[in-house]
């Protein structure tokens, strides 16, 4: 079956740094963008940041200076790299990806990894 899993979450002391992965896997003929959300308990999923299939790359704008997006299309792979982690950044983090399988494009979310960072 065609899904996302993610990786690499834990607990961070604040200014501590955290890599996240997200690996597609399954009948997946093509990948367009590829992102991260997080959503902390009582609040919105939002935007962390998404990558296209060719690298351009966009992020939140009270995040870009701390996260960095990347893929590796060889390995259906995101990744996101968090340095100088806040307490705030406590969530858990979702990859989301449009995918391409036997006869539509079609948007596809990961379980979950849980990010907390303490101080």
């Amino acid at each position: 079956q065609v899904q996302l899993v993610e990786s690499g979450g834990g607990l961070v002391q604040a200014g501590g740094s955290l890599r996240l992965s997200c690996v597609a896997s399954g009948m997946i003929l093509s990948i367009n963008d590829m992102g991260w959300y997080r959503q902390a308990p009582g609040k919105q999923r939002e935007l962390v940041a998404v990558i296209s299939n060719l690298g351009s790359t966009n992020y939140a704008d009270s995040l870009k200076d701390r996260f960095t997006i990347s893929r590796d299309n060889a390995k259906n792979t995101v990744y996101l790299q968090m340095n100088s982690l806040k307490p705030e950044d406590t969530a858990i983090y979702y990859c989301n990806a449009e995918l391409w399988t036997d006869y539509h494009w079609e948007w596809y979310w990961g379980q979950g990894t849980q990010v907390t960072v303490s101080s």
